[in-house]
């Protein structure tokens, strides 16, 4: 099922409101909604098939067994509705579109009967479902049979979002606005895109550090020719240089290599595809070097 980039959603962007990249506590209503919307798109048949109640049903008894609670009596979409809007717990609501994802992906994707009766396959169902969590900023995907988180915590915590932080102040506001983007991009499966706006952020954080500090560059500089310049002007200490004599290999060949290999030229004949993980771990490698870059400014005397 196509997802329409529609007018409330660019004005959105266009303010600025931006989910905090990724959060792990509520499962918002309106995503619910979207995600039961998926849910029917599968299982359009009215009433219910007996082998699909059959299978809600085993969902429910299942999640209540191992939950110590007594069943109510009742069946099909109520148990979805149940699930979906009238509990407020987040790991059960997660559990529930787990077991529900599993069984189209494992069971009813082979299940041709039933398949033809669907506006949506099992593969749409799942990227959409994905896509769904990525514009709400709600860090969970479906992955081979469970829900999992999108990155880890510590990830989180201790690099997105101290450069968010830091990025915050005036300054930096075009690095801001393009790791912002980045985020953006990859909530909305635009992986190429994503990488682009990562080099992006990296270059304008450099470029506004030397803008600070009063060091000369070259409008169109490249980010090996920038992270000469932060070395020559001593951003990175004589001593922690020599110390970490990789640092600069490790700079040089990090975010530019990954965006220039996959997706800052033209990709011939044959399309590119950047998978969603690669796309994760260009984010994490960009919030990262953006937050030592940010450090070592700071320290600067």
């Amino acid at each position: 099922m196509k997802v329409y980039d529609i007018y409330s959603k660019r004005q959105k962007r266009l303010m600025g409101e931006f989910p905090d990249v990724y959060q792990y506590v509520d499962i918002p209503q309106p995503l619910r909604v979207q995600i039961v919307y998926i849910i029917n798109d599968v299982f359009i048949a009215e009433p219910l098939d007996l082998n699909l109640l059959r299978a809600f049903n085993d969902i429910y008894n299942r999640l209540y067994r191992e939950y110590g609670k007594l069943q109510q009596s009742i069946v099909g979409k109520d148990i979805i509705n149940l699930f979906m809007f009238n509990t407020e717990q987040t790991e059960h609501v997660l559990d529930f579109i787990e077991l529900t994802f599993k069984f189209i992906d494992y069971t009813y994707r082979n299940r041709t009967e039933f398949l033809k009766n669907s506006k949506i396959t099992a593969d749409e169902a799942i990227g959409e479902l994905n896509l769904r969590f990525r514009e709400h900023g709600v860090g969970y995907q479906y992955e081979s049979g469970k829900i999992i988180r999108v990155d880890s915590q510590i990830i989180h915590a201790e690099a997105v979002k101290p450069v968010l932080l830091l990025l915050s102040d005036t300054r930096f506001q075009g690095a801001n606005e393009e790791f912002l983007k980045a985020h953006e991009h990859y909530r909305h499966g635009r992986y190429k895109e994503c990488l682009v706006e990562c080099l992006k952020a990296f270059e304008s954080t450099m470029k506004t550090i030397c803008d600070i500090q009063g060091w000369s560059y070259q409008p169109t500089d490249t980010a090996k020719k920038l992270i000469d310049i932060c070395f020559q002007n001593n951003l990175i200490p004589a001593y922690l240089q020599t110390q970490f004599t990789s640092l600069r290999s490790n700079l040089e060949s990090g975010i530019p290599t990954l965006r220039n290999k996959n997706a800052g030229h033209g990709q011939g004949s044959q399309p590119l595809t950047v998978p969603q993980h690669f796309a994760a771990y260009q984010l994490h490698i960009t919030a990262s070097t953006i937050l030592f870059l940010l450090e070592a400014k700071k320290a600067l005397p």
